[in-house]
């Protein structure tokens, strides 16, 4: 909503919520309230609907919207299943879709990927991440949905870092994990360790935890949401090459000078690349806006998200049979 009213391109033009407090939000922010979808495109069709709704909404609503021709941000993931989200796949093409995974308009990240695509770090070898952080107990008992399966954190925060190794690193095609949920003891994970499988032959291992007191996580360490203090000394991911590695988001590079004098016994080149922070969800929206416009297409797609949906799953599935999946 924030980012909204701030924009120069767009404006706040309703608020839809059955919830209580929802019609004195409308009133502060000087917009009609709607208690439901239906409501407000009978009286006030917008020209795009952000749906930051519970994720069993995510499809129902983004099929009203297509119905009335009205193009939507949907936010992730794009459904509680792939199998429910697919009911999207047949619409592409025919409406404007757009799905919230915010970081793919990260200036960082597409500063990283224009260091890996520049070849500086050589034929690409493994990536190492981390999503490590502290949930606090009033997280859950706020909302007690994300004590059940579907709410722990390979849905809930996994679902990101996967679009950010896909867009760094290419497609994932397999998958291995161990979960556990010894700290929290909910029916749910609260840790897991993953292994991962590019199409290019690159391998990948994710430390994920949201009951872990450390900062190697992409809200700690990228600057980029406010609310989380961050750690400058910190990163989230490390990709490395035959000829380098590059740190995210710090964007420290060690490189070897000379490619054909690459040895551990021989000291690495030392530089961090230059880049500017701006926040990815006003970037989101004014992307949206061109999208409505018909001025660009979606840069995450149905068929992104759940092919980011499709990885989560199988990470659950990998870490319940104890197998390897493959995509």
């Amino acid at each position: 909503m924030k980012v909204a009213q701030a924009s120069n391109t767009c404006a706040l033009s309703a608020i839809v919520d059955p919830s209580p407090s929802a019609a004195q939000a409308a009133a502060e922010a000087g917009v009609p309230h709607y208690d439901c979808v239906d409501a407000l495109l009978a009286r006030n069709r917008p020209d795009g609907m952000i749906l930051a709704t519970p994720n069993r909404l995510h499809v129902p609503q983004a099929l009203q919207c297509i119905a009335a021709a009205v193009p939507a941000l949907i936010e992730k993931p794009l459904a509680t299943s792939v199998a429910e989200g697919q009911q999207l796949l047949a619409t592409e093409g025919k409406a404007k879709l757009l799905v919230g995974h915010h970081r793919a308009h990260s200036p960082i990240m597409a500063k990283a990927k224009e260091v890996i695509d520049s070849g500086v770090l050589g034929r690409l070898v493994t990536v190492m991440g981390s999503a490590t952080f502290m949930k606090p107990d009033h997280y859950f008992e706020e909302a007690p949905w994300r004590r059940q399966p579907g709410g722990g954190p390979i849905l809930i925060n996994m679902i990101h870092e996967v679009h950010n190794l896909r867009i760094l690193c290419g497609e994932i095609v397999a998958v291995q994990a161990i979960a556990s949920h010894a700290v929290r003891n909910f029916p749910v994970e609260d840790t897991v360790a993953i292994n991962l499988q590019f199409a290019s032959g690159v391998l990948g291992t994710f430390m994920l935890s949201d009951t872990a007191a450390c900062a190697r996580s992409w809200e700690q360490t990228s600057q980029e949401n406010k609310s989380y203090p961050s750690y400058a000394d910190e990163d989230c991911y490390v990709i490395a090459g035959t000829n380098g590695s590059l740190s995210v988001p710090t964007m420290r590079v060690k490189k070897y000078p000379r490619p054909e004098d690459r040895s551990w016994w021989k000291p690495f080149e030392r530089s961090v690349v230059p880049m500017q922070r701006e926040d990815p969800l006003r970037l989101q929206l004014e992307h949206f806006g061109a999208v409505i416009r018909g001025e660009a297409r979606p840069l995450v797609t149905v068929r992104d998200g759940l092919a980011n949906l499709r990885i989560t799953e199988a990470i659950a599935e990998a870490a319940k049979s104890g197998t390897v999946v493959r995509l």
